[in-house]
């Protein structure tokens, strides 16, 4: 029979890999917020309109570059067939009490 191979996925993602794309991204949502209050004097459906311009065309870069950051920061690793648990058959004979055993 041809031996199975098994792998571990290990995430080494830390909050420091990530800090910089949430500091863009709080940016890019008061920027936009900003834009709203700047424009809804004025007219309110243009300043709708630029917070939901302003999101729909940032949020695909910056979802981009997330998953490609988690994506590089994935491992896989072969697990050794040695660690791998052996499986048991189980015993069909009832296990005797030292009272039973008779010499």
């Amino acid at each position: 029979m041809e031996k199975v191979n098994r792998y571990r996925f290990v995430c080494t993602l830390t909050f420091g890999d990530i800090y910089g794309q949430v500091i863009a991204w709080l940016i890019v949502i008061f920027v936009s917020l900003a834009v709203s209050l700047s424009f809804l004097p004025t007219s309110p459906v243009f300043a709708l309109a630029a917070v939901g311009l302003i999101l729909v065309l940032s949020l695909p870069f910056l979802l981009f570059a997330f998953v490609t950051t988690l994506f590089s920061h994935v491992e896989m690793y072969a697990v050794e067939s040695a660690i791998q648990p052996q499986r048991v058959r189980p015993s069909t004979e009832t296990p005797t009490t030292s009272s039973e055993v008779t010499v």
